[in-house]
């Protein structure tokens, strides 16, 4: 059975040409499935403010794409850091002895750089985590060889991370921060309904 393999794969190898490059396809491949929409958050353009009113907060979104790591495991750590300013999350997690811990402090040292590179935040030490969460990524397919000549499927799978500082200090309570009670959560609910539109009626 082996010898019979072995001549399969060999076969297949001479079929196959020796410049055949499809690095720049699996680029664009690659490129084409990445996150866009959490970007799109910081070309907002908001109104000219009024005289007298209360100065807006800046904010950056980043992400970091195609981690090789698991989603579940860097889920917790992206749960640590919510509600934390940036020195007191980067504090935290350079003693978590944990893989992802390295991935999500970079990410929010590089989005801390670039709030204060291109969104006009003057300390870099007084911005918060006001979104921290995970999502899937790509998932390569690899071929496991098994005994008496069985094939399995390994699948090597990779997550994405995203972050939103906010400017200003954090809430007390980051889960109880918009906190509704049931009465106002039905009118919100009621409102929403109000306010669809559904399509093909009169």
């Amino acid at each position: 059975m082996n010898k019979v393999f072995n001549l399969l794969i060999s076969s297949i190898k001479c079929q196959v040409p020796k410049k055949l490059h499809t690095s720049a396809f699996l680029l664009a491949w690659t490129k084409s499935r990445l996150p866009k929409r959490f970007l799109e958050h910081n070309k907002t353009i908001f109104p000219p403010q009024q005289i007298g009113e209360e100065r807006r907060l800046a904010y950056v979104c980043h992400q970091v794409t195609n981690i090789k790591y698991s989603l579940d495991k860097l889920w917790y750590i992206a749960c640590l850091v919510r509600g934390m300013t940036v020195d007191e999350a980067v504090k935290q997690l350079s003693f978590l002895n944990k893989k992802g811990a390295a991935y999500v402090k970079d990410a929010i040292l590089e989005a801390q750089e670039l709030a204060v590179k291109q969104h006009n935040v003057e300390f870099k030490s007084n911005l918060w985590i006001a979104q921290s969460f995970t999502g899937h990524g790509r998932v390569i397919k690899g071929v496991r060889r098994h005994a008496r000549g069985r094939m399995g499927e390994v699948r090597y799978q990779y997550c994405h991370y995203f972050v939103r500082l906010e400017e200003g200090s954090p809430p007390k309570d980051y889960y109880k921060r918009n906190l509704l009670t049931p009465s106002q959560q039905l009118d919100n609910w009621m409102e929403q309904m109000r306010k669809r539109k559904i399509t093909n009626s009169i």
